[in-house]
């Protein structure tokens, strides 16, 4: 059955020019069963101006959210799904029928699914590394496969830890170290978290929300000290295709 509705869609955040969203639903809206949908960017400065957006574009019928929103976009919103709510961060928004925006976290689904597979019994423990939206989601994945964590930032806070405790015995405790920065992006690709990476061991993953570049500084110096190594990739697609469904429930 072709879908003929004219459906926009599209990606919120500051900077996107990148985005894997937009020219994944561009390749899948281009298949002929989805015929009359589209997906751009919203790139705006400021959270303030996205009440100016929807005035703008009122026949929206979705959208993903990605840095730095996921948790300014909250208060804009009429409803949180109850995973959304636990988590503090919405990486999705379905605008119901009756009009109102509904936030979604699909983030946490994506680490999940892309995870799992990695996984070994002697996976106990992981570090993330960074404290904003996409961690939040990460965490609440971990939380699910029953893998306790510690998160990482450059200050020390209540529950959190800094880079220069990290040594010989963290890496002995956690056997999971999950880049939630954007540190490492293209074009900073020479650019890696501040770890003591001579601890990695064949024992460890590495694991990169980033997926461009492909195999990230962090992750090519885990990767040779033996440690299994994952990108964001995967993630990326296990949640888009859940934001889809969502649109479309």
């Amino acid at each position: 059955m072709i879908d003929i509705l004219k459906r926009r869609f599209g990606l919120l955040g500051r900077n996107i020019s990148y985005s894997f969203s937009k020219g994944y639903f561009t390749e899948k809206f281009n298949d002929e069963i989805f015929v009359g949908n589209s997906y751009e960017n919203f790139d705006i400065a400021d959270i303030n101006h996205f009440s100016g957006l929807l005035k703008n574009n009122p026949d929206l019928k979705g959208l993903n959210v990605t840095i730095p929103y996921k948790e300014q976009v909250i208060p804009f919103l009429d409803k949180l799904s109850k995973k959304a709510a636990l988590i503090g961060a919405v990486n999705t928004i379905k605008f119901t029928k009756n009009g109102k925006l509904k936030g979604y976290n699909t983030d946490y689904y994506g680490f999940k699914k892309s995870l799992k597979p990695l996984l070994e019994p002697h996976h106990k423990k992981a570090l993330i590394l960074g404290t904003g939206g996409a961690s939040k989601g990460v965490a609440y994945a971990l939380d699910e496969l029953g893998i306790l964590y510690t998160f990482v930032s450059r200050e020390a806070k209540e529950n959190i830890i800094d880079y220069n405790l990290i040594n010989a015995t963290t890496f002995d405790n956690y056997q999971i170290i999950i880049n939630c920065t954007p540190v490492g992006t293209s074009p900073n690709i020479e650019a890696c978290p501040d770890l003591p990476y001579e601890f990695f061991t064949e024992k460890h993953i590495a694991y990169d929300l980033i997926y461009n570049p492909a195999e990230t500084q962090f992750l090519k110096n885990a990767k040779e000290r033996g440690a299994v190594i994952k990108n964001g990739y995967d993630m990326l697609i296990f949640q888009a295709e859940k934001a889809w469904k969502i649109w479309n429930k």
